[in-house]
């Protein structure tokens, strides 16, 4: 659709303020009252949910809406009231129902009869097989996708028109939490394979500027880096209609700006905001402040242990025990967040994680152990964050700084880019470095499988430990719960002990929206689920 044509009762950004184009009092009521204006700091890079060039988190925004997975995420409340997903409670999407074979081996979906795509093309089961042998062929999912056991085209098998088998060597509980994340979105197979060619089979060029699915919303309009306008899909059969007719995703990169469109009421809804920003607008108390600790996610400072002095074990823990916590949380997050330091020493009594680690700011036991390392008279290193978290980084730069340099550790502070602190942390180049992740599976095992242990940039201090392999290799299939539990603890223990990466907190993960604005549910990827929101 023109851009021009489809602004008529819809909403431009006009001298930083959103505005209606209509020409009546009625007309604009009746716009704002079924258009959703939000605001972003980032655009999508793609509409491709298995980019080759990776897909960032408005990507994943856009492509839940827009598309459609076999099965989704139950919602649950928070004790705050505000809503999530709940991993343990997996729901029909496109899929209406499935079973397990009587060993586990097998799972057969059975695919919604009445289901289309955005072209009214009906979804079969053979672009669903389609689009699972493409999710663990293509290098930006297939990773994800045997973490729940899904790894080659064989093990799907179309039984009928509406009917898909899986075949798998042993039950793995992962399988179906990989299925509701936005990776393992299903698109329409019949369009995209009109776009395939000899060098790209996968149609992955077409897909990445093309939308191709059946979700909630339809792109009527998309300008890459600026805006993104969804129309409501009235056909859709995966959940209850969306409340919104359409909804106005704009990209204002300055969170002064965003905060300044929400205050004035020129936007709805927003997010990535400044914690003090946000702690500002809670105390005003004229705006509604939804705030979820993200799941899976924290915040960290870690030491690649394959360089000096950071191969020394003794180093890497005197630097947690030096490290000023609570002013750090003070003073970088506003203690918007649940700490992850200050844990209880000893034995670890839970499988929880991400947890609390045993360090507290302790300068006596740090000059320790830097003797003990052989280094009573500390060293000089450099601290690296990412400019694009400077909100949170420059601070806490600033006091590990002044705390390190208190047992002779003198830190020279480096900004970098994204991109080139991204390819520094694939090649593990960065010895001693701010950062945040976050894991998509809510599953102990599974985080020690990614952050923990492999040749891979989310091994976040490529630590190399046989005993820990081992163990996360022995609990990945561990039915008895006795024997699992124990191992997890002891994937801790070695966590704690080694150290590669000094737990700081789990931050909040903070939505701010008008008063008006009901719905809100915090999704795995942190951004804005649209399908939920009404006004009231």
């Amino acid at each position: 659709m023109d851009r021009r044509r489809f602004l008529t009762g819809s909403a431009s950004m006009i001298g930083g303020a959103l505005t209606y184009a209509t020409g009546s009092k009625e007309a604009v009521s009746q716009s704002r009252g079924e258009t959703l204006r939000a605001l972003g700091s980032g655009a999508p890079n793609t509409l491709d949910p298995q980019s080759t060039s990776g897909i960032d988190r408005p990507a994943q925004g856009a492509i839940e809406c827009i598309t459609d997975r076999l099965v989704t995420f139950g919602t649950k409340t928070g004790s705050n009231g505000v809503d999530h997903y709940d991993y343990y409670n997996v729901m029909p999407a496109l899929a209406e129902s499935w079973q397990y074979s009587s060993g586990g081996t097998s799972l057969t979906f059975k695919i919604r009869s009445d289901a289309t795509f955005h072209d009214n093309s009906p979804v079969t089961a053979e672009d669903v097989k389609w689009c699972l042998d493409r999710m663990v062929s293509q290098p930006s999912t297939r990773g994800q996708m045997k973490a729940g056991s899904l790894e080659k085209p064989e093990q799907f098998v179309v039984l009928g028109a509406h009917t898909l088998r899986m075949d798998f060597s042993r039950k793995d509980n992962r399988t179906l939490p990989d299925l509701c994340h936005p990776y393992a979105s299903i698109v329409n197979a019949k369009l995209a394979k009109k776009h395939i060619t000899e060098k790209d089979p996968w149609a992955s060029e077409w897909l990445k500027n093309n939308p191709a699915g059946g979700g909630a919303y339809k792109i009527a309009s998309w300008k890459p880096g600026e805006e993104v306008i969804y129309v409501r899909n009235d056909n859709w059969k995966c959940g209850p209609k969306s409340a919104f007719q359409r909804v106005i995703y704009q990209v204002v990169p300055e969170a002064a700006n965003r905060r300044a469109l929400i205050e004035r009421g020129n936007a709805d809804i927003t997010l990535d905001l400044p914690p003090k920003d946000v702690n500002d607008l809670e105390k005003a108390s004229k705006l509604q402040i939804l705030s979820v600790p993200a799941i899976n996610g924290f915040e960290f400072v870690a030491m690649t242990t394959t360089t000096k002095p950071y191969d020394n074990v003794k180093i890497r823990q005197a630097v947690a025990s030096a490290l000023p916590y609570a002013e750090m949380f003070k003073a970088a997050i506003f203690d918007r967040g649940k700490p992850l330091y200050g844990g209880p020493e000893g034995k670890p009594t839970s499988i929880n994680w991400p947890t609390a680690f045993p360090y507290r700011t302790d300068l006596n036991r740090a000059r320790k152990l830097l003797a003990e390392a052989d280094c009573p008279n500390g060293f000089e290193t450099t601290f690296v964050f990412d400019q694009a978290q400077a909100d949170v980084g420059e601070p806490a730069s600033i006091l590990i700084q002044e705390a390190l340099g208190k047992i002779g550790i003198k830190v020279t502070i480096e900004k970098q880019p994204s991109g080139e602190m991204g390819s520094a942390l694939q090649s593990h180049k960065i010895p001693f470095y701010y950062q945040r992740s976050a894991a998509w599976l809510n599953d102990p095992v599974y985080a020690f499988e990614i952050f923990y242990q492999g040749d891979w940039r989310w091994n976040l201090g490529n630590l190399k430990d046989a005993e820990l392999d081992k163990t996360i290799e022995a609990a990945r299939f561990e039915t008895d719960n006795t024997k699992y539990d124990a191992m997890c603890i002891r994937m801790k223990e070695i966590a704690f002990e080694q150290v590669p990466t000094i737990m700081l907190w789990q931050p909040f993960v903070d939505v701010i929206a008008q008063k008006d604005i009901a719905g809100y549910r915090y999704m795995p990827h942190r951004q804005i689920d649209f399908r939920t929101l009404r006004r009231v």
